[in-house]
C-alpha cells in the first residue's frame, strides 16, 4: 500500500515537472521581441506616468490596429504580454537593472555629492528623495536618483540621516569621496548639530573627509525677494484674483467682459505660492487688467479704494517689474546638470544689476523698469524713487548674506573656473607646483580659453592629480535641489487619488525608470538574464525530482 502511493506521488511530481516544462518551452519559443516590446511599452507608461492598467489599454488598441492593417501577424502581437502585473513586473526589473548600473558606476567615483529633500505624496507620506551626481576619474557626470525612502513615521534629522546612511552603505559608496549635500531650508535637513548636515558631517569625521553643505540656491533667490516688505501690494493681488477665480459665474463674467472690452489679456491666473514664477505672472497680468478688475468689481459691489491709490499702483508696477527680474534669475538657476560656478556667476551678475539699478533709481532713471515707467507717465504724484531705491539695497544686502556661502568656496570655485588666474602665492602649498606647470604650459592655456570648464577639465595631465580632483569635486557639487523638486512633481503625477494604493516599492521603481537621464536600461540584457534565472530555477527543480 506504502509503495502505491509512492509511486502515486512519483507520477504526481513528474506531471507536475512537465507542466513546468511545456511552460517553460512555450515561454522560450515566445517571440523575443514580443518579450521586448513589453518591456519597451512598460518603460514608455512608468516615463508618462501611466497606471499599470494602461498595458491593457494599449494591447487592445494594438489588436485592433492588426486586425485593420497586417491580420496575418496578429498572434506575433498577441504574444505581447501587457497585463497589469506584467507591467509591474517589467517596470521593478527596469529599475532594478537601473540601480545595478549605478552600483556599478558608483565604484569608478572620485567625488560625489547628494541632494537631499523631503515632501508628502497623497498618502501623506513622507517621501525623501536622494539625488546623486558623481564624476569618474575621466571626468563623466552621473546624475541619477539614487533612491527614495518612505519615511511613516517621524521625520527628524536622526530619521532622515539614518535612511540617508543607509542608502549610501546599500550603495557601497565610500564615505570620504563625498563632496557635497545639498537641502532646503528645514531645521531637519540643514541644522548643524541634530540635522541631517550635522549629522553627516560627524559621520564624516571619522573618516578623515570634509563636507560642503549648500542650502538650495534656487530656494534661496525666492526667499530673498520676501525681504522687499510688498505684501500689501500681494494682499490685494491675492484677494481679488481670488474672488474673480473661485466662483465659476464670477470667473465667466469676468472673462465676458475682458472679451467685450477686447482686452490683450483672456483672463488671470491664480498666484501659488510654492511655485515661485507665479507671483510675477499673476502681477503683470493684474497690471495690465487694473481697469478691467476695477470696473468688474465695481459691478460686483466690491470696489477696490487700492486701485484709485497712485501710491498703491506704483507700488504695484515697481512689485511687477523686480519680481520679473526675480524670475529671470530663477529660471536661469533651473535645469539638470548646472555647473555650481555658473550658478553663481548668475548670482553674482545679478548683485550687480541690483547695484546698477539702485544707482539709476536714485537719479530718477527707470530704463530698467519698464512697468515703472509707465506707471510714472500715468500718476501724477512724483515716483517714489528713493524708497524703491533703498528697497533694492536691502534686496542686495539679504543676496549677500544668504549667499555668503560662496565666499567660503571662492578659491576651489575660481581654480576650477579659470585657474590661470590663480595668484600661485596664495594658493595651498599642496597646488602651488602644480599650479606652475599648469600656467606655464601654453597649449594648455590656449585650450582653456577655448573650451568651457568642464570641457578643460578631462584636459588636465595626469601630472596634476590635485588640480584634477579639485575639479572633480566642484563638479560634482549641487548647487540646488531642482532634481529632488522635479521629482516629486513626476511623484504627484503618479501617486494621485485614482492611484493612492501604490506600493511604496512599486512607486520607486517607477520613479527611477521615469527620471533616468544619464543611465539607460539594458532590456536585451535583462531578457537574456530571465532567460538564464528560468533554466537554473528548472534545472534545480529537475534535480531534486530526479
Amino acid at each position: 500500500m506504502e509503495d502505491m502511493e509512492r509511486l502515486q506521488k512519483v507520477n504526481e511530481l513528474k506531471r507536475n515537472l512537465k507542466q513546468q516544462q511545456n511552460m517553460f518551452i512555450r515561454i522560450k519559443n515566445q517571440s523575443e521581441g514580443a518579450v521586448k516590446a513589453s518591456f519597451i511599452i512598460a518603460e514608455e507608461i512608468a516615463r508618462a506616468c501611466k497606471p499599470f492598467t494602461e498595458g491593457e489599454f494599449i494591447k487592445n488598441c494594438i489588436d485592433k490596429v492588426c486586425n485593420v492593417v497586417c491580420p496575418e501577424k496578429k498572434q506575433a502581437f498577441a504574444d505581447i504580454s501587457l497585463s497589469r502585473n506584467t507591467v509591474a513586473s517589467r517596470v521593478d526589473e527596469l529599475a532594478s537593472d537601473l540601480q545595478i548600473q549605478l552600483k556599478a558606476k558608483a565604484k569608478e567615483f572620485v567625488s560625489y555629492s547628494l541632494a537631499a529633500d523631503e515632501s508628502t505624496d497623497r498618502t501623506d507620506t513622507a517621501q525623501l528623495s536622494i539625488f546623486i551626481r558623481g564624476v569618474d576619474a575621466k571626468f563623466a557626470v552621473t546624475e541619477e536618483l539614487l533612491d527614495l525612502k518612505s519615511i511613516h513615521g517621524t521625520t527628524t534629522g536622526r530619521d532622515i540621516f539614518t535612511e540617508v546612511e543607509r542608502c549610501i552603505n546599500e550603495t557601497e559608496l565610500q564615505w570620504d569621496k563625498l563632496t557635497g549635500l545639498t537641502t532646503d531650508g528645514a531645521p531637519a535637513m540643514c541644522g548643524e548639530v541634530r540635522g541631517l548636515v550635522g549629522l553627516v558631517r560627524e559621520k564624516m569625521g571619522h573618516t578623515g573627509g570634509k563636507l560642503i553643505a549648500y542650502h538650495c540656491i534656487i530656494h534661496q533667490e525666492a526667499l530673498c525677494g520676501k525681504v522687499l516688505g510688498m505684501g500689501h501690494v500681494m494682499t490685494v493681488v491675492t484677494k481679488t484674483v481670488n474672488f474673480i477665480r473661485s466662483r465659476g459665474l464670477n470667473h465667466r463674467q469676468f472673462r465676458a467682459l475682458l472679451e467685450e472690452l477686447n482686452s490683450e489679456c483672456e483672463d488671470v491666473p491664480y498666484h501659488t505660492e510654492v511655485r515661485w514664477l507665479s507671483r510675477g505672472k499673476v502681477l503683470r497680468r493684474f497690471y495690465d487688467t487694473r481697469v478691467e478688475i476695477a470696473r468688474f468689481m465695481e459691478s460686483k459691489q466690491k470696489v477696490i479704494p487700492e486701485l484709485e491709490d497712485e501710491k498703491w499702483l506704483s507700488d504695484l508696477a515697481f512689485m511687477c517689474d523686480i519680481t520679473e527680474h526675480l524670475n529671470v534669475l530663477n529660471v536661469k538657476l533651473q535645469g539638470r546638470q548646472q555647473l555650481i560656478t555658473e550658478m553663481r556667476d548668475a548670482v553674482k551678475a545679478f548683485q550687480m544689476k541690483l547695484r546698477l539699478w539702485e544707482g539709476h533709481m536714485r537719479q530718477g532713471n527707470l530704463a530698467h523698469f519698464p512697468i515703472c515707467q509707465s506707471a510714472n507717465d500715468t500718476i501724477t504724484i512724483p515716483f517714489p524713487t528713493e524708497v524703491y531705491a533703498g528697497k533694492l539695497n536691502t534686496l542686495n544686502v539679504e543676496f549677500k548674506r544668504r549667499f555668503s556661502d560662496f565666499d567660503a568656496q571662492k578659491f576651489n570655485l575660481d581654480l576650477f573656473a579659470n585657474p590661470f588666474a590663480i595668484d600661485v602665492d596664495t594658493a595651498p602649498e599642496h597646488l602651488q607646483l602644480e599650479l606652475i606647470e599648469l600656467q606655464c604650459n601654453g597649449a594648455l592655456k590656449t585650450h582653456c580659453h577655448s573650451v568651457g570648464a568642464a570641457e578643460f577639465a578631462p584636459l588636465l595631465p595626469e601630472s596634476m592629480p590635485q588640480l584634477r580632483l579639485n575639479s572633480a569635486r566642484v563638479m560634482s557639487m549641487f548647487g540646488s535641489t531642482y532634481s529632488c523638486e522635479q521629482m516629486f512633481s513626476i511623484m504627484k503625477l503618479n501617486k494621485t487619488s485614482h492611484r493612492s494604493r501604490l506600493t511604496d516599492q512599486h512607486l520607486v521603481s517607477v520613479l527611477k525608470v521615469a527620471t533616468a537621464k544619464d543611465i539607460k536600461p539594458r532590456i536585451d540584457e535583462i531578457i537574456t538574464r530571465k532567460g538564464a534565472e528560468c533554466l537554473v530555477r528548472l534545472a534545480k527543480k529537475q534535480a531534486i525530482l530526479l
